[in-house]
């Protein structure tokens, strides 16, 4: 049979070690021997001996959820065997991290991590309701992260003299070392004649970076 379909790069390869990897650049593969957290549902593929179960967030993590609504719904992947991940058709990256490194994402943007890292849910600082109760989850310890963005993202450096601004819906994640604050962009009259529609932004100091999907989705 001959088809442009059966391209070399179309072709699942067996895994050559453990761990997560890019299948495509919309889908990710993980190589499990042992356990993996992934988003519940995103899960498309699958072979060898894999067991899926909802992941238990803990009591601290369960309030925080039911208080926010925020976070992301995990299950767990535990066994030996090869398991393809993809959300929405979104575009897809990896992320190391290492001792040392914190990582501020927002749930709606995670897709698959190694159990290793650590997670929490965390109010963003200087936001509160008016900037819609923003709530992320922070990554740290070592290992990789699998993440899905709406389109190619935009990496803004932040510098002490250079804070940069941006969408809380379009923002992704970024340096959790960065301090947070809400920044209004119009002023009180243009809001009462109906606005431009870009009220309110995430205003990002420090010394780091930050990440965004060009879409507000």
């Amino acid at each position: 049979m001959q088809s442009e379909i059966f391209a070399n790069e179309n072709m699942a390869q067996p895994a050559t070690a453990p761990g997560l990897t890019a299948q495509s650049t919309k889908s990710l593969k993980y190589a499990v021997n042992g356990e993996c957290l992934a988003r519940q549902g995103s899960m498309v593929a699958f072979r060898g001996n894999l067991q899926f179960e909802k992941k238990g967030q803990g009591v601290g993590k369960f309030l925080q959820r039911a208080l926010t609504g925020e976070g992301v719904p995990l299950m767990s992947v535990r066994g030996q065997g090869e398991a393809w991940f993809a959300h929405f058709d979104r575009n897809c990256f990896l992320v190391d991290l290492v001792p040392g490194d914190a990582l501020t994402i927002n749930g709606r943007n995670i897709l698959v991590f190694d159990s290793s890292l650590q997670y929490d849910i965390r109010m963003v600082q200087g936001v509160g309701m008016a900037g819609g109760g923003l709530f992320n989850c922070v990554f740290t310890g070592q290992g990789r992260l699998g993440l899905v963005c709406a389109g190619t993202p935009i990496i803004i450096p932040v510098h002490p003299q250079a804070p940069v601004f941006v969408d809380t819906d379009a923002v992704v994640g970024w340096s959790a070392q960065l301090q947070t604050s809400l920044n209004r962009s119009q002023t009180f009259g243009s809001m009462v004649r109906g606005g431009s529609g870009e009220a309110f932004q995430l205003r990002l100091d420090g010394e780091g970076f930050v990440i965004v999907q060009p879409s507000e989705a």
